[in-house]
């Protein structure tokens, strides 16, 4: 009988956990890390959103939330990944804790915002190119096009020997990091040059207001992913690299959008323009004279090929959850099928597959047929928006169960964890707690702050509330049938020579 990969377990040891070090390569060393984290985390055009929406209190809304989420996060993340480095990260985690059941639900719910985030940088991507032409893409089937062509590009970018395409996503990151200097470098020269910034910093703009609290939970919302990157495991090369990627990734995110906030809140004129996701680039056309214009389309052709990039990012690292719920029964074994280079590609196809079909729907079917009274580029908008809520609320949701997760498992692997204790046991507790907090906050602010207006505050509660709750039904449907309907007597050997062959 199999042991668990920690002593005194209770031999509920995955079969993921024994096999899928041998069947995918170790290649990620901390720098890959470091680069996967922040392509998972860093959308810089939060930075606008919250310069535009929160003022001066941005900064403290900023640091509120790396104290109260992003640092807990990583914290726990760190903790549970040097005890458990396999591939799949928060479904090995939950299964240690709670079970098969609460193992595969909070893999679905880690999984599933994966499929339409990919969309959302595909969204990301036909808005830049919108910020270089304004009459470019102006229909709803033109936007849903160039979002489809974004996912197949993720895929193709995706099955490619892992080497390559992580040497592909590390030189994007440092252009990425770079054209974000330039914007907290356009701040910098504007105030240099004697230029005063737009923004009101009188003291009591600096403190939070009732009327702005909800800016509290957009940080939350840009700050999730931290776990993400340990969905790839048993690809890390060594160990140190999990501490690593969480202590300089943290402080890269945290870094750049406190330059993105503060280059764009100095930078751009009007105010009325700062809460724009082209502020961003904006900023730099306005704090660079001359040469402005220049640099500006220079950011933007930056951004656009980091979100190209990112898709891929998402593509492959969810697609490894669908890996080792392949490998375990969960989901069919052809789930976790490999091919020459070794990339789980039946997974990344399937995740590709269900994102243009999804896309389809929303930007082409749905605008184009229903009689809504909405233009088809509004009635998209709308239909997006309301898909990415929903799964913001799943991916809080599978947030909730990783701060229980490492409570119930310093209890039940107690002397693996105290081996492995990054920290005191109180630190934990408290980032539990905080962890917890915040991930209600960020569910909470979903649901009372609408994203769009293009509809009434009672429907977006209604179909935010609906879809959230079909795709919960859906990951417990899943896991009895996947439970009733495959075969167990299967030797581990048989299942790697089915993957590999």
């Amino acid at each position: 009988m199999a042991t668990t990969t920690t002593e005194g377990g209770s031999g509920d040891e995955l079969r993921s956990e024994r096999i899928a070090g041998g069947i995918l390569p170790k290649v990620l060393n901390s720098f890959d890390m470091v680069a996967i984290f922040v392509a998972i985390v860093l959308f810089i055009s939060n930075a606008a959103v919250m310069a535009g929406g929160a003022g001066p209190s941005a900064y403290l809304y900023w640091l509120l939330g790396f104290i109260s989420f992003l640092i807990p996060g990583a914290i726990v993340t760190g903790q549970l990944g040097l005890m458990f480095p396999g591939e799949g990260s928060i479904y090995v985690w939950t299964h240690k804790a709670f079970g098969p059941f609460m193992g595969f639900f909070a893999g679905f719910c880690a999984w599933w915002p994966g499929i339409l985030v990919m969309i959302a940088t595909g969204d990301a991507v036909v808005s830049l190119i919108q910020q270089i032409n304004g009459n470019l893409l102006t229909e709803a089937w033109q936007q849903g096009t160039i979002i489809s062509l974004v996912i197949i590009i993720s895929f193709v970018l995706s099955i490619l020997r892992f080497r390559v395409t992580q040497n592909l996503i590390n030189v994007v990151f440092v252009a990425y990091g770079g054209a974000i200097l330039l914007v907290g470098l356009a701040g910098l020269l504007t105030l240099i040059g004697g230029h005063a910034a737009p923004v009101d910093y009188s003291p009591q703009k600096w403190l939070p207001a009732p009327a702005s609290w909800t800016f509290y939970g957009t940080v939350i919302l840009a700050l999730l992913g931290i776990e993400v990157p340990l969905n790839m495991g048993v690809e890390v090369k060594d160990v140190r690299a999990i501490t690593r990627y969480l202590l300089w990734g943290s402080v890269v995110v945290m870094a750049a959008y406190l330059l993105g906030t503060f280059g764009v809140m100095t930078a751009v004129t009007p105010v009325s323009a700062q809460g724009s996701p082209a502020a961003v680039a904006q900023a730099v056309t306005s704090g660079f004279g001359p040469a402005g214009a220049v640099l500006g389309v220079l950011v933007n052709i930056i951004f656009i090929g980091f979100f190209i990039f990112n898709t891929a990012v998402y593509n492959y690292s969810f697609g490894r959850l669908l890996f080792v719920s392949g490998l375990d029964r969960r989901m069919p074994t052809v789930m976790s099928k490999v091919n020459a280079n070794r990339v789980p590609w039946v997974a990344v196809l399937t995740q590709s597959v269900i994102a243009v079909l999804l896309t389809v729907i929303a930007f082409i079917i749905v605008p184009y047929t229903l009689q809504t009274g909405l233009k088809p580029t509004d009635l998209s908008t709308v239909i997006y928006d309301i898909l990415q809520a929903s799964v913001t609320v799943i991916w809080c949701v599978s947030m909730v169960i990783l701060f229980v997760d490492v409570i119930i498992i310093r209890y039940k692997y107690h002397e693996a964890f105290t081996r492995a204790r990054l920290a005191a046991d109180w630190v934990f507790y408290v980032c539990s707690v905080l962890g917890l907090i915040a991930s209600a906050v960020g569910v909470y602010v979903t649901f009372t702050g609408p994203w769009t207006s293009l509809i009434s505050y009672s429907s977006w509660v209604i179909w935010i509330g609906s879809i959230g709750l079909l795709s919960l039904v859906v990951g417990v449907l899943l896991f009895f049938l996947g439970h009733a309907a495959i075969r167990r007597d299967v030797s581990d050997d048989e299942i790697i020579a089915e993957v590999t062959s």
